[in-house]
């Protein structure tokens, strides 16, 4: 077992279990470990050492790991980005129109397939507590959210264009040419030029 921690511990503490057998660890080696309490379930096939410290976004990492295509989106990208007073109940993500959705109990997800031009545009890398977990920029989850007000509602879209120019970091070019790539252009102008 020392040398399954080993593997943990360079792996960051969290693995999926497919990852941990091609690095050598048994299915048998887990379960022990975890029912000894040496490791906690996260989620379905997902583990990490439990003399860890507690993650600060638990949902965000185990996503992040189950889904390593997946890229945070919608309300929960705001969130990331502190761009609305929602607080998500769900784990938003975007994959690729041609992979299959996930399906997990915990934490709950709600997945969007896009076009490869909508899922490759606009995905930054951010840490939590030192996993890489990728999310829209705040210019792409703008578009996004416009594109998708009648899911996330136009409120939270026109408080989320509100936070974003509060912040002073604003870039309404990159918003423009992502809205024009996306063909909400025509639809976002109106709202921009009034905040501009």
């Amino acid at each position: 077992m020392a040398r399954a921690i080993e593997v943990f511990r360079n792996h960051g503490g969290v693995m999926r279990m497919a990852d941990a057998s091609r690095a050598g660890v048994s299915r048998r080696t887990l379960y022990s470990m975890r029912d000894s309490g040496q490791l906690e379930q996260l989620a379905r096939g997902l583990y990490r050492l439990a003399d860890m410290s507690p993650l600060s976004e638990p949902d965000l990492v185990t996503v992040a790991k189950k889904v390593p295509r997946g890229v945070i989106y919608l309300i929960s990208a705001l969130a990331v980005h502190e761009m609305t007073t929602q607080i998500p109940h769900e784990v938003w993500i975007a994959i690729p129109r041609n992979n299959e959705p996930p399906r997990f109990d915990h934490p709950p997800t709600r997945t969007a397939r896009l076009s490869e031009l909508a899922y490759g545009i606009g995905i930054e890398t951010h840490q939590f507590d030192g996993f890489a977990v990728k999310v829209y920029s705040r210019e792409k989850t703008l578009v996004d959210c416009f594109r998708k007000r009648n899911d996330v509602g136009i409120d939270v879209v026109l408080e989320a264009l509100k936070f974003y120019k509060s912040q002073g970091r604003t870039n309404f070019d990159l918003v423009l040419r992502y809205a024009k790539q996306l063909r909400a252009e025509k639809a976002m102008r109106p709202y921009l030029e009034a905040l501009a």
